[in-house]
Parts: C-alpha cells; sequence; structure tokens
C-alpha cells in the first residue's frame, strides 16, 4: 500500500488534533480515550500514534496549540489598541480573558493541563505564550526589570483564577462584566 502524501498526512494530523481538542474540551481528559478520537476523527487508532505517539503527546499537541490560539488573541487586541503601552496591556489582557473563557481553552488550559502535561510543562507552554506577552507588555508601561517577573506572575495567576471563576457561575455574561471591571481596577492598582 503507498504511503499517504505529506498533504494527506498533514490532514490526518488535523483532523486528529480537531477532535481531540472537541472531545477533551467536552469530557475531560481522564474520560477520553484514543479509541474515542480516532472514531470522532474517522482514522484508525495508529494514525493518531503515528501522529502524537500517545494521549499525553495528542493532549500537549492540543494544549500547545489552543495556547498559541489564545497569545493569538491577545497580541491582535492589543496591537489593535493603537501606540499607547497602557492601552495595549489592558486590551490584550482582557482579550486573554475572552480567549480564555471561550471554547476549549478553559477546561483544557487551565483544569486539566496542570495535571496531565504537570507544571513545569504548562508553566514553559505559557511562558512561550501569553505570560511573555504579559511580560513585554508590562516592560513597555514602565514596570521595573527587578519586578517585572513578580507582577507577570501574580497578574497571570489573577486572570487565570478570573476565567475559573467566570465558568462556575451561572450567569457568565454577567461574570464575565464584573471580572473585567475588576481586572481594569487590578491593571490600575499594579501599573506605575
Amino acid at each position: 500500500m503507498p504511503r499517504a502524501s505529506a498533504a494527506a498526512a498533514a490532514h490526518t494530523a488535523r483532523q486528529v488534533l480537531d477532535s481531540a481538542t472537541d472531545l477533551f474540551a467536552a469530557r475531560g481528559f481522564a474520560a477520553v480515550s484514543l479509541d474515542d478520537v480516532a472514531q470522532a476523527a474517522e482514522v484508525t487508532r495508529g494514525a493518531v500514534y503515528h501522529h502524537y505517539g500517545n494521549k499525553q503527546g495528542l493532549f500537549l499537541a492540543v494544549a500547545a496549540r489552543l495556547q498559541a490560539q489564545v497569545a493569538d488573541a491577545v497580541v491582535a487586541a492589543a496591537d489593535g489598541a493603537g501606540k499607547d503601552a497602557r492601552e495595549q496591556l489592558r486590551a490584550g489582557s482582557h482579550a486573554f480573558l475572552d480567549a480564555i473563557t471561550a471554547g476549549p481553552a478553559l477546561r483544557v488550559l487551565l483544569v486539566d493541563a496542570p495535571a496531565v502535561v504537570g507544571w513545569a510543562e504548562w508553566r514553559r507552554l505559557d511562558e512561550a505564550n501569553s505570560a511573555a506577552h504579559l511580560r513585554e507588555a508590562l516592560r513597555d508601561v514602565g514596570i521595573a526589570d527587578d519586578l517585572l517577573d513578580a507582577l507577570s506572575a501574580q497578574l497571570s495567576g489573577a486572570m487565570n483564577e478570573a476565567a475559573l471563576w467566570v465558568a462556575q457561575q451561572p450567569n457568565r455574561a454577567a461574570s464575565a462584566r464584573r471580572a473585567h471591571a475588576a481586572l481594569d481596577r487590578l491593571l490600575a492598582a499594579a501599573l506605575p
């Protein structure tokens, strides 16, 4: 049997990743098997193993892609906020809160990922994406180097906790508005 072309292989890998993202978001890591993913993607279990190695490798790929999507939303919002560094930080922070609470990002990135991939890998993914943009934005508004890492960690943690809080509230829209108002206060208090 001839080997699949590179384009067909890439298509299969995307199908698997898309299906896994949906399943992990809906059911959580523990309740999803590779057979479930293969069936949803309409591929063989062997194809899943071929592209991602194992369930944890597949989950890591899902988490990495979602981290990049959240970071892209942050950058787009910050870039759209004009030249003022404070407005860029504010817009990017609000975009993070919106992006992390939308779709599969919340459950995959904030609920399951720390336990599935471990804290060190979870932090590495965050540092390579949204946290890097937060740190850069804080530097741009004038946060001194000796406080930069600590403030980045604290603001990042506050936004992650706000996202989890919003997700647990019965009226998510009203809770999101309150979370955004609180984020504005937090940013105003933290900035020089």
